[in-house]
């Protein structure tokens, strides 16, 4: 649970990802039907990059902030690794920043991240800088694990201000390349040893995704629809998490268990690391938008 009053959740949408029932209805839709997830909402702030996202968020939600970048059009599909989802992703990189600054602690999350646990109890005290993975192979400190810039769970400290501070700063030395991968490259930078930032990278037992599901309905915090080629096909993936989910909640309502040793997933179908690497995408945040 949110233990003070400095830490906020963000999510950031466009008008792709707002148009009814698509991925935002779904993203609030899930701290609706999570455990111990309702009381979370109040704690949202969805950035809209574009006025008609934002005039759909302030329909369904109080806290809602216009994040504009002068002479780009965010508001259509930014399909990965195009000019504008290069401009959309380091937008969100320097206005992560800026909140740092002001002294706020963030969750960053992703919008076609489905939330179904408190994510509180499993971040770890110890870590400045928190981020969810494509595939975590070692453990929380290894730093050869694959992130995934969707979920971050950040402390507003001098660290981490001086660290969001160089990663943007990582555009202008690598052109042409997104957040993610930038990051990929500057976490094995002496500078990051010399400021102190603690780095922990989040267990998919718990923060998993299409590219590597979360193997127990018992663990699962949240579910991310990475590794997927096409908004329809996102959407039908995470629908199909939604009524896993709402299976597994009433079966443990009926039964009256806090636990059901054989809860898995049928999602995803369309997505998935497979399926990703024979379309020949890549497999990191390989989506429209966001």
């Amino acid at each position: 649970m949110m233990k003070d009053h400095k830490t906020v959740i963000i999510t950031t949408v466009n008008a792709a990802w707002t148009e009814p029932n698509s991925i935002f209805d779904l993203f609030m839709e899930s701290f609706r039907i999570g455990n111990q997830t309702q009381s979370l909402l109040k704690h949202l702030v969805v950035v809209a990059l574009d006025q008609k996202a934002y005039s759909r968020c302030l329909d369904v939600h109080p806290h809602c902030f216009a994040l504009t970048t002068a002479g780009v059009d965010f508001s259509g599909q930014a399909f990965f690794m195009s000019a504008d989802y290069l401009k959309m992703m380091w937008r969100r990189v320097d206005f992560l920043r800026s909140v740092l600054d002001m002294g706020y602690n963030f969750i960053f999350s992703d919008a076609d991240i489905m939330w179904l646990r408190d994510p509180f109890r499993r971040f770890y005290p110890d870590g400045d800088f928190q981020i969810a993975c494509d595939t975590y192979k070692y453990d929380s400190t290894d730093l050869r694990n694959l992130p995934n810039g969707g979920f971050t769970y950040v402390k507003s400290n001098n660290r981490t201000i001086q660290f969001y501070e160089f990663w943007y700063n990582g555009k202008d030395y690598f052109p042409g390349i997104h957040d993610q991968d930038v990051f990929n490259k500057i976490k094995f930078n002496p500078f990051i040893l010399q400021i102190g930032l603690e780095i922990r990278f989040l267990d998919t037992a718990y923060f998993g995704g299409f590219c590597q599901p979360s193997k127990d309905l018992d663990l699962v915090v949240t579910m991310h629809a990475n590794c997927c080629l096409g908004l329809e096909n996102k959407i039908h993936d995470i629908k199909m998490v939604i009524e896993d989910w709402k299976r597994y909640m009433g079966l443990m309502a009926v039964t009256g268990q806090k636990h059901l040793s054989n809860g898995s997933w049928t999602a995803p179908w369309r997505c998935g690391m497979k399926k990703s690497k024979n379309r020949r995408i890549a497999p990191f945040r390989s989506f429209s938008v966001n």
